[in-house]
């Protein structure tokens, strides 16, 4: 045999994993591309551990010890001596805003988290000397606490003494309000007397009726809708903005994503064509397009049975669409099976909706005829509960999609089987750091310590026997995986059993929730050769020790997307 070609080893200082499994070729054929030396975690029950991979032209060929795949290797197989490190199916990150999540076009002016309005006159100041005199100003970073719990001025007295000759908005961390001033309000058509959209707050002063400049929830989307359409070289931005954040999942170890919402009305599910035909996706891509509550059914209907593309083997699929049942807890809109504690909105004292119980079955039931599945936003207990409701209704009408809801902040006990037996896969983000420290108390005085304890019931959805996935939703949290299995095995009992159940949550089950499960999640022969290498064995890590694991290669279909310097 002609000796192979043998990149330059990763350099860990690693013991080899003595643990290997028998070897599995899908035919006879030399190998492009060998992995040796490996400690390989598969996501495959079947066949969990190895030793080496081999791949030809972007598929896996071969699982099994080094020696295995030795006669597979010649001059032309590109070999990784990978040292002892850990290789692992590439990463599925099941709700991700990769779209606008590291682009230019959401805006430049930031403002800080804790202070008042008041207390960002500095920051807006800045933003008026950085602006374009003729453009929307766009921004974020504020919080809706700091906002609202607080004397002084409104926002809208405070934007506008900084910009009264140009519109405004700008975007809470959490992206469920915004701030706006007279001269956005005006060319959005909202005055004092507008009625709240379906889905959203128009928020007012209690006594006077006034308007004080905090929109809520889809009442915020709408103007944000407009402030994006209205940029200028709209088009250009965005896609420079996709590749900046394709580049960060592919450092990152993701391979596959599943698209946190599409806002196709904002012209982005052409940017994504143009990268696709431009041959400049690092990832597979499951785009979810946005049903919009305000936007009449059937001119969504039509855009969505002309987008349709349920190709697994291509890396733009579009079978999922991405709905809203709910808000979110921190500003009193999720929905609650009983009254919040506390709320801005003392009026609508269990949060709202943005699809009703009734309307989201009917969504369902139409999507399941153009071949739909659904990617659901549930967070209060009340949400999770009429959309389990829905899929019920769609079940018992003859849908055999995939049902995704994601975030479950808060899950009614008598809810949790529901999952496992309406079919329902359950997608939770745990990497923010006070997740990781289960630290709930910011919720207490919303909705009472008995029910802020019982938030993020990971550990107990997963014991039902449901289908799990870990996601980031980037970039309200980390795109690092690491950050979200270190602490879904720090939360022990409330998160999951293993650092190897929580891979299988970031890989196989995840690759199940987008229908994936026979191309990609799982590392054996005849799937997709998606792969990332780890600087370190995590296997039977730490928490501390997982989180300081670092991304060294990341592969798409035997292609490499990402190398560490």
């Amino acid at each position: 045999m002609n000796p192979p070609h043998v990149c330059a080893p990763i350099v860990l200082a690693l013991s080899l994993c003595a643990s290997t499994s028998e070897a599995t070729t899908s035919s006879d054929g030399g190998a492009d591309l060998a992995f040796i030396n490996a400690v390989v975690y598969t996501a495959d029950a079947q066949k969990p551990m190895a030793q080496a991979v081999a791949t030809r032209n972007g598929v896996i060929l071969t699982v099994g010890d080094t020696a295995d795949i030795e006669s597979l290797m010649d001059e032309n197989t590109q070999v990784i001596d990978v040292k002892g490190g850990l290789l692992l199916p590439g990463f599925i990150d099941n709700h991700n805003h990769v779209f606008e999540a590291a682009s230019s076009a959401g805006g430049d002016c930031e403002l800080a988290p804790d202070l008042t309005p008041s207390e960002q006159l500095p920051y807006l100041r800045q933003c008026r000397e950085t602006s374009q005199p003729d453009q929307w100003v766009i921004g974020w970073g504020h919080t809706i606490d700091a906002t609202l719990n607080g004397e002084g001025p409104t926002p809208l007295q405070v934007i506008d003494s900084v910009f009264p000759d140009r519109p405004v908005v700008i975007m809470e961390q959490t992206s469920h309000s915004m701030w706006v001033n007279s001269v956005a309000l005006r060319l959005a058509g909202v005055n004092a007397d507008t009625p709240d959209p379906q889905g959203g707050r128009i928020m007012k002063d209690p006594e006077t009726g006034e308007l004080n400049g905090v929109i809520v929830d889809n009442a915020g989307d709408i103007v944000m809708e407009q402030a994006w359409n209205s940029l200028r070289n709209k088009f250009e931005v965005s896609y420079d903005g996709l590749l900046s954040g394709l580049a960060e999942a592919a450092r990152y170890g993701v391979t596959t994503i599943g698209d946190g919402r599409l806002y196709w009305k904002r012209g982005w599910y052409d940017v994504w064509r143009a990268v696709a035909a431009d041959g400049e996706l690092t990832a597979r891509v499951s785009l979810r397009p946005w049903i919009y509550p305000h936007v009449p059914q059937q001119e969504q209907l039509d855009f969505l049975r002309s987008i349709y593309n349920p190709d697994p083997n291509g890396l733009l699929i579009v079978n999922q669409v991405k709905m809203y049942s709910d808000g979110i807890l921190i500003n009193g809109t999720a929905k609650t099976l009983q009254p919040y504690d506390f709320t801005y909105f003392p009026q609508s004292p269990y949060g709202l909706n943005y699809l009703p119980q009734a309307v989201m079955q009917d969504w369902l039931v139409k999507l399941d005829r153009l071949g739909y599945g659904a990617h659901i936003h549930a967070i209060g207990d009340g949400g999770v509960r009429e959309s389990l409701n829905a899929i019920a209704a769609a079940r018992q009408a003859g849908s055999q999609r995939r049902y995704n809801m994601t975030h479950l902040e808060l899950v009614d006990a008598s809810d949790l089987d529901r999952f496992k037996a309406l079919q329902v896969d359950a997608d939770f983000q745990v990497g923010s750091d006070y997740i990781g420290a289960a630290d709930h108390s910011w919720a207490e005085p919303l909705i009472g310590k008995q029910r802020a304890h019982r938030l993020i019931p990971l550990g107990e959805v997963y014991a039902s026997g449901a289908n799990v996935t870990l996601s980031s939703d980037w970039n309200v949290n980390p795109i690092n995986p690491m950050a979200a299995i270190a602490n879904a095995v720090q939360l022990k009992e409330r998160g999951l059993p293993s650092v190897r159940a929580a891979l299988d949550a970031y890989t196989i089950n995840a690759a199940i929730a987008l229908g994936l499960e026979a191309i990609t999640g799982s590392i054996r022969v005849g799937k997709s050769a998606d792969f990332v290498v780890l600087d370190k064995n995590i296997l039977d890590a730490a928490p501390q020790d997982i989180r300081q694991a670092r991304v060294m290669m990341t592969w798409l279909r035997g292609e490499e997307v990402y190398a560490a310097e």
